[in-house]
């Protein structure tokens, strides 16, 4: 677990125009000073990210909000009061600190304070924002180790900071509070019945939004090997099915088939609660991908909860040829 000497480095880091690897409660993110365009730009560099995707600013307390953007509805302040530090982001107008480097060019900003005593005393130290998208490849299996990001990107990284595994698992949920009525743009770590809950009114999760978002490319998410969506009951089926075929298969086994055996390649057993589930969700495809599958075969949970959040990633590392 990094120390106060390690953050020290990475604050240092970040003041000087690097980028530091930095452990949040979703996922690990690669950080750069938020203020500083060569910085953020070469964040686009070392992902392979198209500079056109916004990033999220990672800032350390709600109580700073009011610098980052041009204005704060009361019901976006409502939701920062109740789910901040947390897996939440809020999209705002744009404030005069951040660069349109950091917002694809948009006149919004995509702001949250994450849950990870770590990365709120990078924060501290540091003295100011920092964007952080996921430690990883653009469209790849977001990090959730320190050693996932080592793995991923090697020496592009100044410095990494070990928080130890990310508590979530999946990226924060992403609300655009804009309007009069706040719509959720990507689901994830907050429920949408939290937040309903909080809001009194029910909230909208559109397919595609006009504001740009981490997570809306097509593809996102994946895993080397071909994820492949099917209904809950015809998972074994199918798996035995493509290995027959002569592929490697891994498969995604529901909660419900039990010690069920299946003739695959590879079998993760899903967690039959959502929070496990999520928490271990990359880790499954990335350990899927390091046993040599070359087709993953797995159902989508109940879309209720954090099953929403999942069904979001397996649909997106499915990518166009989603099934279910």
């Amino acid at each position: 677990m990094a120390g106060t000497s390690d953050i020290e480095k990475a604050a240092d880091v970040l003041r000087a125009g690097g980028l530091v690897a930095l452990p949040t409660e979703t996922v690990y993110g690669l950080g750069a000073n938020a203020e500083d365009p060569v910085a953020v730009s070469r964040t686009f560099q070392v992902k392979g990210r198209p500079p056109s995707h916004p990033l999220i600013v990672h800032i350390g307390g709600a109580e700073l909000l009011d610098d980052w953007v041009q204005e704060v509805p009361a019901r976006a302040r409502l939701l920062a009061e109740h789910f901040w530090p947390g897996p939440l982001t809020l999209v705002l107008r744009r404030g005069r600190r951040v660069p349109l480097e950091a917002t694809g060019g948009l006149e919004t900003v995509a702001v949250r304070v994450p849950d990870h005593p770590v990365a709120l005393a990078l924060l501290s130290a540091f003295g100011g924002g920092v964007t952080a998208p996921s430690a990883n490849r653009f469209g790849s299996v977001s990090p959730t180790t320190a050693d996932d990001v080592r793995a991923e990107l090697g020496d592009a990284v100044d410095f990494v900071l070990d928080g130890g595994p990310c508590e979530v698992g999946v990226e924060s949920t992403i609300v655009d509070a804009t309007g009069d009525i706040p719509t959720i743009l990507r689901p994830g770590g907050v429920t949408r019945e939290d937040l309903e809950s909080v809001l009194g009114c029910p909230l909208a999760v559109p397919a595609s939004s006009r504001i740009r978002v981490p997570g809306q490319h097509p593809s996102h998410y994946a895993p080397h090997a071909q994820v492949v969506l099917v209904q809950p009951e015809k998972v074994v089926t199918e798996a035995e099915l493509a290995q027959e075929l002569g592929h490697r298969v891994g498969a995604f086994l529901p909660a419900a088939f039990g010690d069920a055996e299946v003739k695959a390649h590879a079998v993760v057993r899903v967690p039959d609660s959502m929070a496990a589930y999520a928490r271990g969700l990359y880790g499954f495809l990335r350990e899927l991908d390091q046993r040599g599958c070359d087709i993953i075969v797995a159902s989508l949970p109940a879309e209720a909860g954090l099953g929403l959040a999942i069904a979001n990633r397996l649909r997106r590392a499915a990518g166009p040829r989603a099934a279910a």
